[in-house]
C-alpha cells in the first residue's frame, strides 16, 4: 500500500506541456462532477507573473494580500457547485516565505468553496520511501494527472494516466490523508499566530 502513490511516476501516461495540459486540463474540468482532489507536496513554486507572488517575492506582504483577494471572482468560478474539490497541502515546518503567501492564498480558495486540508510531511512519508509524493489532480478513476515542474518550481506540463488499476489505489490514500489533515483556513489562523 506504501508504493500506491509511486506507482503514478511510472504508470504509462500520455505526457503533455502545459499548454496542452491546461487545453485537456480544462476539458475534463467542464465534465468533472463530485470529489475532485489535489494533492500538493512541494514546497515552492515559481508562480511566474501572479501579481500577488511578485508582491511577495519584492517583500510588500499588504500589497500581495490585496492583490491576492483580487482573485476571489475566479476562484469562486473554479468551485462549480457539481464539485467538491478537495486539496491536500503538505507542508514542511517551519514554514518558508512562499508556503505562508501560498496558503493565505489557499485560505481565500477555501473561502470561495475549496475544501483544503493540511497534512504536515510526517503523514505523506509513509508513501515517500522512492522519493517525494507527486503532485497530483485526480477527477476520477480513470482520469490522473501527475502535474510537472522543473528544478525551480515552474509549471511544464503533465503526464496523463487513465488506468484505474493505477487510479483507483490512490483513492482511498488521498481521502486517508484528506481525514487526517487539519482545515486549511484553521491552520493558517494558528500558524499566523505562532
Amino acid at each position: 500500500m506504501s508504493d500506491v502513490l509511486s506507482r503514478v511516476r511510472t504508470a504509462p501516461a500520455t505526457t503533455m506541456d502545459a499548454a496542452e495540459y491546461g487545453t485537456d486540463f480544462g476539458k475534463e474540468f467542464e465534465a468533472a462532477a463530485g470529489i475532485v482532489w489535489k494533492l500538493e507536496r512541494a514546497q515552492h513554486f515559481d508562480e511566474g507573473d501572479l501579481p500577488s507572488y511578485k508582491a511577495m517575492l519584492e517583500g510588500d506582504w499588504e500589497r500581495s494580500m490585496k492583490l491576492a483577494d483580487q482573485m476571489r471572482p475566479g476562484f469562486r468560478a473554479d468551485n462549480p457547485d457539481r464539485m467538491d474539490f478537495r486539496r491536500i497541502r503538505v507542508v514542511e515546518e517551519p514554514l518558508s516565505r512562499y508556503l505562508r503567501w501560498e496558503l493565505e492564498v489557499l485560505a481565500i480558495r477555501a473561502e470561495e468553496g475549496e475544501n483544503n486540508r493540511v497534512v504536515t510531511v510526517s503523514a505523506v512519508r509513509p508513501y515517500e520511501a522512492a522519493g517525494p509524493v507527486p503532485e497530483l489532480v485526480l477527477f476520477n478513476p480513470t482520469v490522473l494527472y501527475e502535474v510537472l515542474y522543473d528544478e525551480k518550481g515552474r509549471h511544464t506540463g503533465a503526464r496523463k494516466i487513465t488506468d484505474p488499476e493505477v487510479i483507483e489505489p490512490c483513492i482511498p490514500v488521498l481521502a486517508s490523508l484528506f481525514d487526517e489533515g487539519e482545515d486549511l483556513r484553521a491552520y493558517c489562523a494558528r500558524t499566523r499566530r505562532a
